[in-house]
């Protein structure tokens, strides 16, 4: 297990670094399932080729993770920038070879994946940073690499949460992406039913 220290930030206040370590200090996680969210799990376990790149941005207590591992994926990668988080993903990883943990800024991570899982990092983000956000996807992604997961198909009064809509996602996307599915979840969690769009997104190459 490797873990990466270099902690630059790139949120500005107040969801900065600070921010988010004191959720977990403090165990205010509401945004937490307490397991692999549903929707993701059906995908992962259409998956036949074990050895792919995959990275979990704001991976958060990864659940997701802890599936593709014991489902005997080798090559998973998560990164988040709380501290207080990835000190307990390495107690919780510390004796599986298979993953990579990092702490630090994602905006700031470099490395080539085949697979991103989306996971409540998107919207955890302001708004006016999700074309930074689908450029450094689009970068970390190798050439058909994808971009697969949950998007809010709602609004809400503050955030984060920051939530949006099928036609928004749509607008930001196609300059960069295939569209393989953006389709409304059909096994979302209960409180999050018919709020929730699965994404498979493609990344184009010239």
């Amino acid at each position: 297990m490797e873990v990466e220290k270099k902690i630059i930030n790139s949120f500005g206040n107040p969801l900065d670094q600070e921010y988010w370590d004191a959720k977990y200090k403090n165990n205010t996680t509401g945004w937490d399932l307490g397991e692999v969210s549903p929707p993701i799990k059906t995908y992962i376990d259409t998956l036949e080729e074990k050895n792919i790149s995959i990275l979990i941005p704001g991976c958060g207590n990864s659940y997701e993770a802890e599936y593709l591992l014991k489902q005997g994926f080798t090559n998973v990668s998560v990164i988040d920038i709380a501290p207080t988080l990835v000190e307990n993903l390495c107690l919780k990883f510390k004796n599986n070879p298979n993953i990579k943990i990092v702490l630090g800024d994602f905006f700031e991570h470099e490395g080539k994946y085949d697979w991103i899982i989306e996971q409540t990092f998107f919207c955890a983000l302001p708004p006016e940073m999700r074309k930074k956000y689908v450029s450094k996807m689009y970068q970390l992604l190798s050439n058909n690499g994808k971009l697969v997961g949950l998007l809010f198909n709602k609004t809400f009064d503050s955030g984060p949460p920051f939530g949006g809509s099928k036609q928004e996602y749509e607008e930001l996307f196609k300059s960069d992406f295939d569209f393989l599915r953006m389709e409304l979840c059909q096994n979302s969690i209960a409180p999050r039913a018919n709020s929730e769009l699965f994404i498979e997104l493609q990344k184009k190459t010239n």
